[in-house]
């Protein structure tokens, strides 16, 4: 026998749980045997649901390896492009060293 699935798991537990409450609410039965009957009733109801629900459908081994698999896409290389630094950007600009130590602030605290 396989293994429920979580869907199975969940369907069949949410059954008994809500088709227990909405029983007891509505027969208003405050007996032992009528608890009983109404229990085990929704434990059947959650059962028939669980096995109900429909399974994953599984591919056939052979049709996979019919199918080829698509050719992977060329990879192209990607080369990152060169920064300026601030000492060759201070170089190649006009502004003179003063004004290019004059821009630098001290860290905040």
């Amino acid at each position: 026998m396989p293994r429920p699935t979580a869907a199975q798991l969940a369907y069949g537990s949410c059954t008994v749980i809500f088709s227990t409450l909405a029983m007891l609410l509505l027969s208003q039965t405050s007996s032992g045997l009528g608890i009983a009957v109404i229990t085990l009733s929704a434990l059947a109801l959650g059962l028939l649901v669980a096995v109900t629900v429909p399974l994953p459908k599984r591919v056939p081994s052979g049709s996979m390896a019919a199918v080829p698999a698509p050719a992977p896409a060329p990879v192209q290389e990607r080369v990152p492009a060169q920064r300026e630094t601030a000492s060759v950007a201070a170089s190649v600009s006009s502004v003179s060293s003063a004004a290019v130590s004059a821009v630098r602030e001290p860290a905040g605290p």
